[in-house]
């Protein structure tokens, strides 16, 4: 007998940030790099911070509407309480990243590159990751109004206690990632579900679409 496939979970590390210095986001400037500070209450919308980095930083209470961080980079940083109706990232680079309990309306990170990151208590309008690379993510007790995949690859994605009304798939490429804690309410691209781990109610909530695809004729 084959033996049962494993889906494999996220590796999400830890953060251990310590011994942080207060910063001023006031002298934040774009495609210069931030190490060791936090940011509280702060606000940068409508501020150009293309290409900024920020390495083993917290930001919390950040507004952050229709700032700028196109190709930006954040490596073992915290957002707390990030409150964002346009956030606009794409290009950007994420690695050991936490969001955690976040408003975003429309968040833009096409073509950007993630790495061991965990969202929170989050709630999200419409998250684009057309293009994106995503490793190691998990969306835990979010509530996301669209997901957007479409082109991205995924690999140890997971999502827990959270619900997506339309999640987009197409040209996708799945590897272990778990749908199965997830409420779905419409999927596009099911024919890129290759990959991806579901439970039985899924499937049977799946069937229409997946038959359609295949050009089977359901008729009772």
């Amino acid at each position: 007998m084959a033996k049962r496939a494993v889906t494999a979970a996220p590796l999400i590390d830890a953060l251990r940030l310590a011994n942080l210095v207060d910063g001023e986001a006031a002298l934040l400037r774009p495609h210069e790099s931030y190490d060791g500070q936090r940011f509280t209450a702060s606000d940068v919308s409508e501020d150009d911070l293309s290409g900024i980095s920020f390495t083993e930083c917290e930001l919390i209470e950040l507004e952050a509407n229709e700032a700028n961080f196109r190709a930006a980079t954040f490596v073992e940083t915290r957002f707390e309480k990030l409150n964002a109706p346009i956030f606009a990232a794409p290009r950007s680079n994420l690695r050991d990243v936490s969001i955690e309990g976040s408003r975003l309306g429309s968040a833009e990170f096409y073509e950007s590159t993630w790495r061991s990151i965990r969202f929170v208590h989050c709630r999200i309008g419409y998250l684009n990751l057309r293009g994106a690379h995503l490793q190691d993510v998990l969306f835990d007790d979010c509530l996301i109004d669209e997901l957007d995949l479409g082109g991205a690859t995924a690999n140890r994605v997971a999502f827990t206690n959270t619900q997506v009304n339309t999640l987009d798939l197409t040209r996708a490429k799945l590897t272990n990632v778990d749908l199965r804690s997830l409420e779905l309410r419409h999927v596009t691209g099911v024919e890129h579900l290759k990959g991806a781990t579901i439970n039985s109610y899924q499937l049977a909530e799946l069937a229409p679409a997946l038959a359609a695809h295949l050009g089977i004729v359901l008729d009772d």
